[in-house]
């Protein structure tokens, strides 16, 4: 039965609490940007830093650490992959697989080593030298040894950084299929949005030592509760504005003097403050003279002020009276003619418009 991970950790700048289920999320994202303390929190579960005191950090009914308790990391049974994968360059990958098995007879050593390879979808590597292998085949074998320990947890370390884009493009899905697969509880840090998209099942923002936020992941991307999370997770657009009104199913926003309309807010009232998110891929881009059905609910006549490319897409920036960020395909941007000084309609759905509450002045 899977246990639940309750940490409470101090070390430096880092002062955060944790409590994950790992029965009801399987793979655990620690997102957030570089220097953040995610690193540091790994290595505190993993008993390679020791936390200060006043922490806490306690897996099932077992105490890893607390005051004057400081449980070594090879009584964890923890599986670490690290951001470089650390594998030792004299020894094959039979060898690395192996190396913290020393306890098992020959037999059993040689027998767990084919597994974890096989789990980690390595088989076809065990007899090579290590010093040949490529980022890819480096980042399996590093898994099957963190695996072939059979861990009670897996700690992961910015484990697809440092592979080329292609690579890290195509491992992504593996690595997820692998970890699921394998069936232990994982936590994963990383700070790159589509690697947590992909991996986690719950994510845990982390910003300047703290916990900002948490719960699953598509609900945390798309539903920050404050503007640092928001920038984080990489909404595009983050306004301030006030409620106007409630109409059916719409609240109204007021925004630098332009009507905004999202879904119903129930725990918004006229004249809260509010942030307004809204992510570039929830801009419909469309020529000023198009038409959208009323269901848009929001349509703004806009200028281009800039457009750049971003990896596969276009990164458009509009002045519709409020600053926009749209995302459009290449071949839309084409289409569309965007450029510098081109005329478009945005068109924003009500469901694409979060609103986080914010605090009123003195409160």
């Amino acid at each position: 039965m899977a246990a639940t991970l309750t940490a409470r950790i101090r070390r430096h700048v880092c002062d955060l609490y944790l409590s994950l289920d790992a029965g009801r999320a399987p793979v655990t994202v620690l997102f957030g940007p570089s220097g953040a303390g995610k690193t540091t929190l790994l290595r505190c579960l993993a008993g390679l830093d020791r936390p200060e005191s006043g922490s806490h950090i306690q897996f099932g009914d077992q105490l890893w650490d607390a005051e004057r308790i400081h449980l070594p990391t090879r009584r964890r049974r923890i599986g670490y992959l690290f951001q470089d994968h650390a594998l030792f360059p004299h020894l094959s990958v039979t060898g690395n697989v192996g190396y913290g098995l020393h306890h098992l007879p020959r037999r059993q050593r040689s027998a767990r080593v084919r597994q974890a390879l096989a789990d980690a979808d390595a088989a076809h590597l065990h007899d090579r030298p290590t010093r040949g292998l490529s980022g890819g085949e480096a980042q399996r074998v590093a898994l099957a040894r963190a695996l072939a320990t059979r861990p009670q947890l897996l700690l992961l370390d910015e484990p697809l950084s440092a592979l080329d884009t292609p690579t890290r493009t195509r491992l992504r899905g593996d690595l997820r299929r692998l970890l699921l697969a394998a069936g232990i509880p994982t936590i994963v840090v990383t700070h790159d949005r589509t690697e947590a998209l992909t991996l986690g099942d719950h994510i845990a923002v982390v910003i300047d030592g703290r916990l900002h936020q948490h719960g699953p992941v598509e609900e945390v991307f798309n539903r920050p509760v404050s503007a640092s999370v928001a920038a984080v997770v990489g909404i595009d657009t983050i306004l301030t504005g006030h409620v106007t009104g409630q109409l059916g199913d719409l609240t109204h926003v007021d925004v630098a003097g332009h009507t905004l309309h999202a879904t119903s807010h129930r725990d918004l009232h006229p004249g809260d403050r509010t942030l307004v998110c809204i992510r570039g891929d929830d801009i419909a881009l469309e020529l000023s003279e198009a038409t959208r059905p009323a269901s848009s609910h929001n349509q703004l006549a806009a200028v281009v002020t800039a457009v750049n490319p971003d990896g596969p897409v276009l990164r458009v920036s509009l002045d519709a009276g409020i600053n926009l960020t749209a995302y459009v395909t290449r071949p839309t941007g084409e289409h569309l003619d965007l450029r510098r000084g081109r005329h478009v309609t945005a068109a924003i759905n009500a469901t694409a418009v979060h609103l986080v509450r914010q605090p009123t002045n003195g409160g």
